[in-house]
């Protein structure tokens, strides 16, 4: 259930934490996990698995993007920036270091709520889907991806990836050679309106890109049709 969801904040503003804590109570939230440094949020990842992680850029004893990046060492769980710091770079820094969604200071607690909401909701559809049998496997010359197990093999080497990364990628293989703009492959796999729509979908495709060993000058594996969109072509071999 969506409600039971383990949620970690990590911020260093006491106020900050103590409203979306009592924000996320009243919405039916209970498990939940504040920090305001980043040993405290490293050192409670450690002791338990969390199914989304709220996380500012500027804390006292570190930069945000960097304990990102860390996080993304331990889990795929969806992380949510939330900062004061608003301009187009932060954003995008924010979203190329793993993180799956960006809110700017001053917000509503009510907002940040939907969007815990809209997250958890997609990786649980995601999660139900990835069962089905027809899903089991897709099978590449170069890559194979189990979507029920969350694993990607690259030339026989496990690949991490986070979990919009998997969803994007398994986009892709249940519609091998289609051409989908970018605006298309947003609503249908981010699912709603939040910042930088077409530069969300560029990162994580040129995440994607290079751990599936896709060539990023000239790419062969998911294509970029100048003007058009993107297309999947299945490497040689697949089954």
């Amino acid at each position: 259930m969506i409600d039971d969801a383990n949620i970690l904040i990590v911020d260093d503003e006491v106020g900050i934490l103590k409203m979306l804590e009592i924000t996320l109570k009243k919405e039916h939230f209970t498990r939940i996990t504040t920090s305001s440094t980043k040993e405290k949020a490293l050192q409670a990842l450690a002791e338990q698995d969390f199914d989304i992680i709220l996380l500012d850029v500027m804390l006292p004893d570190g930069d945000g993007f960097a304990l990102c990046s860390s996080i993304r060492q331990q889990t795929t769980a969806p992380i949510l920036f939330i900062s004061a710091r608003s301009s187009d770079f932060d954003k995008l820094t924010g979203l190329s270091v793993g993180g799956d969604d960006y809110i700017t200071k001053p917000f509503n607690p009510l907002e940040v709520v939907a969007r815990i909401r809209a997250i958890l909701r997609r990786q649980h559809v995601y999660e139900k889907k990835t069962v089905q049998p027809e899903m089991k496997s897709y099978v590449y010359e170069t890559f194979t991806f189990f979507p029920d197990e969350a694993l990607l093999i690259v030339h026989g080497e496990t690949v991490q990836a986070t979990a919009k990364e998997l969803e994007l990628l398994q986009f892709f293989c249940k519609n091998p050679n289609r051409v989908f703009t970018t605006s298309q492959i947003y609503e249908l796999v981010w699912g709603e309106d939040v910042f930088g729509e077409e530069k969300t979908v560029t990162i994580h495709i040129a995440k994607l890109r290079k751990k599936l060993g896709d060539n990023t000058r000239k790419p062969s594996i998911i294509v970029n049709l100048r003007g058009i969109g993107y297309k999947f072509i299945p490497p040689t071999g697949d089954t």
